[in-house]
């Protein structure tokens, strides 16, 4: 039983009138001459100021970043111009637009990261809802697997993974008909050792769909924890009622982590669009222009320039802007359900 005192609605009006018919000069001592009023203030000016000194140490080198990328050459050389462009012009945005091949470049990541982004959504859900509510031999040792796959150094597999795919050639296939005499066909189809599959999308495509795409440990991880949290009793009414596992699955389960599962496609997306090494060891970048390949001088920005240095390193830091304004556009629209897709993963308390 609360032992302690309750107060009456009565009794806060009749404080409140009588705190009114007070003199104004005693309210006024009351409200701000006391030490509770000070350690406030005390406390909002140190967290502002804080949160001031973070926000400038975060936000200050985009902003510099943003401003010299409207700036012209004569501005590099200009010592009164500090982020303000005294001669603005959009050359850099219209040269990297229209010479690194930006509209190319972008299409084809767009499908790259939109392929990979939906394989590795779709396979993290079913091996984190796998993961997390079947009991089965193996079950600590496959999820085992899964962490090893977050903590191992992605240099050391290059060299391995790269012959895998430029010689591909599942469960030797190739090599059972070429134990069988009949060489002149697999090289017809396959050439020496196996088909080449480097210089396209496939060996992305093959990761992702299996699981041991970039990140794809940590996404199946997230999908783990986030279906440990689902109730139960939600599949076994299902079974009940006479679902199946994988009706029930798409039915109820897939309903429910529609959150999660965005957050998955955005970071699996995300880190698609801006990747450099899976990139530069399967794709041919003479074959297909990516996004990190718009990284250049272009042609008609070369110049003499005193600050040819530092103007130079502006271009390449607009390339970067330029590569990032796609993500920064969609996290707009996607901020909402990214934010509660991490608070239901567990990885945060």
């Amino acid at each position: 039983m609360n032992s302690q005192p309750t107060v009456k609605k009565e009794t806060k009006n009749k404080i409140r009138v009588e705190f009114d018919r007070t003199p104004l000069k005693d309210r006024l001592k009351a409200k701000f001459g006391n030490m509770a009023f000070y350690t406030n203030i005390i406390w909002y000016v140190f967290r502002f100021v804080i949160l001031l000194g973070v926000s400038y140490v975060v936000l200050y080198p985009f902003f510099t970043k943003i401003a010299a990328s409207f700036m012209s050459p004569e501005d590099f050389i200009d010592v009164t111009v500090m982020l303000i462009p005294k001669y603005p012009s959009l050359d850099q945005y219209k040269a990297i637009f229209l010479e690194n091949d930006y509209i190319s470049a972008f299409f084809n990541t767009l499908l790259l990261s939109l392929l990979c982004a939906v394989l590795q959504t779709f396979v993290s859900c079913l091996v984190g809802y796998g993961l997390a509510k079947f009991k089965f031999k193996g079950n600590a040792l496959v999820f085992g697997a899964v962490i090893l796959t977050m903590v191992v150094p992605h240099g050391t597999v290059y060299l391995s993974m790269f012959m895998q795919f430029r010689y591909f050639d599942l469960f030797d296939f190739f090599g059972l008909f070429e134990s069988f005499g009949y060489t002149g066909i697999i090289d017809a189809i396959a050439g020496n050792g196996g088909v080449q599959l480097t210089g396209t999308y496939w060996p992305l495509a093959i990761l992702s769909a299996t699981g041991l795409a970039f990140k794809n440990g940590l996404y199946v991880f997230m999908m783990r924890q986030f279906f440990r949290g689902v109730p139960d009793e939600l599949e076994e009414s299902a079974y009940i009622d006479g679902s199946g596992t994988f009706r029930t699955f798409l039915q109820i389960i897939i309903p429910l982590s529609v959150p999660m599962m965005i957050t998955i496609f955005l970071f699996a997306f995300s880190w698609q669009w801006t990747d450099d090494f899976y990139t530069n060891m399967f794709i041919s970048t003479n074959k297909i222009t990516l996004m990190p390949d718009i990284v250049g001088i272009p042609k008609s920005l070369e110049t003499t320039y005193a600050g040819q240095e530092l103007y130079y390193s502006a271009i390449n830091n607009t390339c970067g802007l330029m590569i990032i304004m796609p993500l920064v556009i969609m996290y707009l629209f996607c901020q909402r359900y990214l934010v509660q897709g991490i608070e239901r993963s567990g990885i945060v308390g």
